[in-house]
């Protein structure tokens, strides 16, 4: 059974910092892509970051320079790190694999969602 735990959100004062973790286990093949969604109440899931098993990362224009993803395979942990965070990033944040960069496919697993708040 294939799972994905987040962890790390919690309540900052904007211009703060968070790192969000996501641990996968149950894997029996390498995921293409993994990546960061959020969702705020009353809008869409948006991608993050995303990044594939080549190396290869993108960001949402709204988080370039100041969010980073990666990753530790010998962990099996996504990170997301998060930096001069602004209270437009007030959302729950989804780890997601196997997903073609931000467009989830039909077999993306996700995590529960770890909620990020940010303070003005």
């Amino acid at each position: 059974q294939v799972q994905l735990v987040e962890s790390g959100g919690g309540s900052v004062q904007a211009g703060g910092s968070l790192r969000l973790s996501c641990v996968a286990s149950g894997y029996t093949d390498s995921s293409f892509c993994m990546g960061w969604f959020r969702q705020a109440p009353g809008e869409e899931r948006e991608g993050v970051a995303a990044i594939d098993s080549d190396g290869r990362i993108i960001y949402a224009d709204a988080v370039k320079g100041r969010f980073t993803i990666s990753q530790d395979n010998a962990k099996n942990t996504l990170y997301l790190q998060m930096a001069n965070l602004k209270p437009e990033d007030t959302a729950m944040y989804y780890c997601a694999a196997d997903t073609y960069y931000f467009l989830p496919l039909s077999n993306t697993r996700w995590g529960q969602g770890t909620q990020v708040t940010v303070s003005s």
